[in-house]
């Protein structure tokens, strides 16, 4: 290993981030309670699980536990501004709608129109099983109306990263990864690979868990992987195992080089990144094997270039299982035996937000590129010490259990690693180190708002009806009276369709910009849509994106309108009705 800090030309960018984990629509969010070391999973009551269609001979049984990593509202989708009709929406598996909605903001994100995206941008990503991808199977109107084929395309997992291609039009490799819990870490380790090898120059990676849309608990066995009382606790004395959760997370990746000559906003550095499998060196099937991990971890820092007795940091996989913990602890341990004792901080975001299945490993994963952000270390929520049979105290690690400066007291850049594994022996490793300085004359591109999808007053949103029974009709919410400036059959409408799309409080609003008001650039299109499809007027999409007050926008549509006669026959026959 050359142990060279300095940036080179194998190194790739993470220049865009975007997801949503439970108890976290959005990435502040996320920070606050990685933070404070909050745990944020659902504990539901029981009439909240009856009516979501629990049984109730299934919730009294004293081994279910009322709790999982829940994601409210994970069905809502702008079905039309993804090319999709209401019945092909309906069919859509909830974990398609929020990838192709998590990839749209990643873009944004890294300062990218998700309309032009840039050339040769490949996505790498996977996902889990669903209730509605089983559901839709079954329901022999659906096959009747659509067609057995595209109610699979619609559905199934191996067609996740390929509508991300075909609807944001990226004509890269479009890949979709299958390694159980280690995902969507082992797809960035492929976009990695890919963006060295020349196979694209920008790339999408990270993976989506959904299994269900409405509230569910889940039941606890007894040498199960599950905890009885809703609670992870990784490496802690009180572990008993990890709980079930959703989430979605992408990142943009490019080359370094790239990135910086482009003025790319760089978020953090993959300096290396590995995958091994264990092979049949472990006592079962499902269980954990240390030479497989401890491979992964060497042979990644050795990608990198680096010792690992450099990280000061090692987000593990971190079930809070007896075995999983112990493995993982001891392969770990061999990898960074020269870093001496205690000396990284060791952590697994599982305590926070449960175990997210596929998405897990890009869940850790932006946990991580979070806190070197933020140059700030964080404790795994409600692990306060370390089991004692661990025998952490002769290892590397320590657990930190508040947050805490991440300091670097050699010199140099922040370090860290992180690991996830798989069920079936696939281990993946990838070493982070921290965005660089950007070079002195070059610009920087500016991220995009990427709020579109976290759930705020975009009333564009609809929630589809799914043969697992999601909810029917537009949610939007109602308008309220009519701004008093504009005047006008035209005038009244184009403002009420900016209330219900902004979620406006009134008049006063109109006083604001578009983006002051709310807007981003996917409203934008919408309303575009809207405003063709209900008026006959082809409004450019560059009025919303001007620096005027939402009534100088009404005004400059209307102005449209007049040098369209079909446009203004519309009006007055609005106007007589």
């Amino acid at each position: 290993m050359t142990d060279d800090p300095t940036h080179g030309a194998d190194a790739v960018a993470i220049t865009g981030v975007s997801g949503r984990f439970p108890g976290a629509p959005d990435l502040d969010r996320y920070w606050g309670a990685l933070r404070d070391g909050r745990r944020t999973l659902t504990d539901f009551d029981k009439d909240e699980l009856l009516a979501a269609g629990v049984p109730g001979d299934e919730l009294r049984r004293p081994e279910y536990v009322r709790t999982k990593g829940w994601l409210p509202d994970a069905d809502r989708f702008d079905f039309r501004h993804f090319g999709f009709n209401r019945s092909e929406a309906a069919a859509l598996d909830p974990q398609h709608r929020l990838l192709l909605q998590t990839a749209w903001s990643a873009l944004e994100d890294a300062g990218h129109d998700p309309r032009t995206p840039p050339a040769r941008t490949g996505v790498y990503a996977g996902g889990g099983l669903t209730e509605h991808m089983l559901a839709a199977h079954d329901d022999e109107r659906l096959a009747a109306t659509l067609g057995e084929l595209q109610v699979r395309i619609l559905t199934d997992r191996e067609f996740l990263a390929p509508w991300i291609s075909y609807r944001l039009g990226l004509d890269g490799p479009s890949v979709g990864v299958q390694t159980a819990c280690s995902t969507s870490l082992t797809a960035v380790h492929l976009a990695v690979q890919a963006l060295l090898l020349g196979e694209c120059d920008t790339a999408l990676a990270g993976g989506v868990a959904l299994d269900a849309v409405r509230p569910r608990g889940y039941l606890y066995r007894k040498g199960g992987i599950f905890s009885p009382d809703g609670r992870c606790l990784p490496f802690a004395p009180e572990a008993a195992g990890t709980v079930p959760g959703n989430g979605v997370g992408l990142v943009v990746l490019r080359r370094l080089e790239d990135a910086l000559a482009d003025g790319d906003p760089v978020r953090a550095v993959i300096r290396g990144s590995a995958v091994t499998n264990d092979g049949a060196g472990k006592v079962g099937f499902t269980a954990p094997g240390v030479a497989g991990q401890t491979a992964a971890i060497t042979e990644a820092w050795a990608a990198a270039g680096l010792e690992p007795a450099r990280a000061q940091y090692l987000e593990a996989h971190g079930t809070g299982t007896e075995l999983g913990d112990r493995v993982e602890l001891a392969a770990a341990a061999a990898a960074f035996a020269a870093a001496g004792t205690g000396r990284i901080a060791l952590g697994s975001v599982k305590a926070n937000i449960g175990h997210l299945d596929a998405a897990a490993g890009v869940a850790a994963l932006v946990k991580t590129v979070l806190m070197l952000q933020r140059r700030t270390l964080v404790p795994s929520a409600g692990v306060t010490r370390p089991h004692p049979e661990l025998g952490m105290a002769h290892t590397p690690f320590r657990l930190p259990t508040a947050a805490e400066p991440w300091t670097v007291q050699e010199g140099g850049p922040r370090l860290a690693g992180v690991s996830s594994v798989g069920i079936g022996g696939t281990n993946v490793h990838v070493v982070l180190e921290e965005a660089p300085q950007p070079r002195p004359g070059v610009g920087r591109r500016t991220a995009r708002p990427a709020r579109v999808f976290s759930g705020e007053a975009l009333g564009a949103l609809h929630r589809t009806t799914g043969p697992d029974g999601d909810a029917s009709g537009p949610v939007r919410p109602e308008p309220d009276a009519s701004p008093e400036r504009p005047a006008g059959a035209l005038q009244a409408a184009l403002a009420r369709m900016l209330v219900e799309t902004l979620g406006l409080d009134g008049p006063q609003d109109f006083a604001r910009t578009y983006f002051e008001a709310g807007g981003d650039s996917l409203a934008a299109v919408t309303l575009v849509g809207r405003i063709r499809d209900e008026h006959g007027i082809e409004a450019p999409i560059t009025v919303f994106l001007e620096d005027f007050p939402l009534h100088g926008l009404v005004d400059r549509i209307v102005a449209q309108a007049a040098q369209d006669p079909l446009a203004g026959l519309l009006e007055e026959f609005e106007a007589g009705e």
